[in-house]
């Protein structure tokens, strides 16, 4: 009895500060995390302000396609 498409799916997060600069300056690499979201409570991309280690500060950290 399944219902079909489930409302929670898997996210990656990027961090979009590292992305603008690019890799080859003074960051090592790109800071990913994953999580989930609710796909009918935010049918939006996701931002979340999260820890980057590469920039070593809080940035935005935006929805990716897989």
């Amino acid at each position: 009895m399944a219902k079909g498409k489930d409302a929670r799916v898997t996210v990656i997060l990027e961090c979009t500060s590292c992305v603008r600069n690019g890799v080859k300056k003074v960051s090592r690499g790109i800071s990913r995390y994953i999580t989930q979201k609710n796909r009918h409570n935010t049918p939006n991309r996701l931002e979340l302000r999260k820890f980057c280690p590469y920039c070593y500060k809080h940035m935005i950290h935006g929805e990716i396609t897989k």
